[in-house]
């Protein structure tokens, strides 16, 4: 391997900048970055930015001083180059989010706990589910551990965060199954290295619930597509179209098109609206409000669902998101299924009145959320919500 370094003459905070590379690895590069005392803070796609004062350390240290033409041809020459649209980073609402690669037979998928405590019988239900669609379905160390105190998490907050990383960053595993719903999931995620994380490839994540903070930060955070769909633990108790319809979507995305198709949604506002998909539990996207990690409904489609929520609760909820701004700009609203909260007319109520002003087309009645029967869906991806015809179209397969 060798380390190449570019003259300080990028110009930013007040300070020139210079280019570091390898020809070879990543992770070769990292390892001299490291013996040096460059920050990981300063590593980007593909380099790292160094500061000018540390120029000269790293030329002593055994990098090669070559110009910045050099740098981005040896970086091509060597495959390393990584282009920003094609990599993990920030993106703004309202864009579209970067595609994981789609699972295929044989794959494995890590099973981790984020949230509550997971029942050993219903977690057997769901990974026999799993790998009766030739996947290989592998729980995280902690995933059926109880904390000591607070007895409704899945273990310790760093326990929980740990497992994630540990799948995120095994080569084998090809995507994740969030366990189950429950709390928590709040708590782990600012535990998460995003920096790290960015720097690995792009991995399908699956979940709904309390796995919405989960969703939110992916997208805010890494800017990747993720699945709003069963966890682990309701997979294997859900009806076979429902389970049938995840698997089609993780493993044949070429095939999906129509969200909505064998539903009837019931059109309250009419019209035809086109943005991302965005949103999931109505508690949890209220709760994510004025954290980091919140992603707004601003150019997206707003899908909502809850459960075991009075409709006084859920009227709070939906009128913090809209004081808050978080609805600004949204295209149009989804509204699947709140189980359990409820006469069903008052929920709906509750609903029309808080989205029916936001004059965007709005259907209502969907089969998505806390059922055995929910469709999937994949947050981050373009589609057309066509309100009066009752479709919700993808403008491409949800997965690489």
């Amino acid at each position: 391997m060798a380390v190449f370094i570019d003259p300080p003459a990028w110009p930013a905070h007040g300070r020139l900048w210079a280019h570091l590379i390898s020809d070879t690895s990543i992770a070769e590069l990292h390892d001299f970055a490291a013996s040096n005392g460059v920050p990981r803070r300063g590593f980007e796609r593909d380099h790292y930015d160094v500061p000018a004062e540390m120029h000269e350390a790293l030329i002593a240290a055994g990098a090669t001083p070559v110009s910045a033409r050099v740098i981005v041809q040896t970086l091509r020459a060597s495959g390393l180059r990584r282009r920003k649209a094609t990599v993990m980073a920030r993106r703004s609402p309202g864009r579209e989010l970067l595609r994981p690669r789609r699972l295929a037979p044989g794959d494995t998928v890590a099973v981790t706990a984020t949230a509550g405590v997971v029942l050993e019988e219903r977690l057997d239900a769901g990974l026999a589910r799993l790998e009766g669609w030739g996947l290989t379905a592998s729980p995280s160390a902690h995933v059926f551990d109880r904390a000591s105190t607070l007895d409704y998490l899945a273990g310790s907050d760093a326990d929980r965060a740990a497992d994630f990383a540990a799948a995120w960053h095994d080569p084998a595993v090809r995507g994740i199954v969030v366990a189950r719903g429950g709390y928590g999931t709040q708590r782990m995620v600012d535990l998460l290295d995003w920096r790290r994380l960015a720097e690995g490839t792009p991995k399908v994540v699956v979940g709904f619930s309390d796995v919405t903070a989960l969703h939110q930060a992916l997208a805010s955070r890494l800017g990747i597509v993720s699945v709003h769909s069963h966890v682990a633990t309701s997979l294997g108790a859900a009806e076979e179209a429902s389970a049938e319809g995840l698997r089609g979507l993780l493993m044949e995305p070429d095939d999906v098109d129509d969200l909505f198709k064998g539903l009837s949604p019931e059109t309250w506002v009419g019209g035809i609206a086109a943005g991302v998909l965005v949103g999931g539990n109505v508690m949890v996207l209220g709760a994510d409000v004025g954290t980091p990690t919140s992603r707004p409904a601003r150019g997206g489609i707003v899908v909502l669902e809850d459960v075991n929520e009075e409709p006084y609760r859920i009227d709070r909820h939906l009128t913090h998101l809209i004081r808050s701004g978080w609805f600004d700009g949204v295209r149009g609203v989804v509204c699947g299924a709140f189980t359990d909260c409820g006469p069903p007319d008052v929920v709906d109520a509750v609903l029309s009145a808080r989205l029916r002003p936001l004059g965007v087309p709005v259907v209502a009645g969907v089969d998505l959320g806390h059922t055995s029967t929910t469709i999937s869906v994949p947050l981050g991806v373009r589609a057309t919500l066509d309100a009066d015809a009752g479709a919700l179209l993808l403008a491409e397969p949800p997965l690489a």
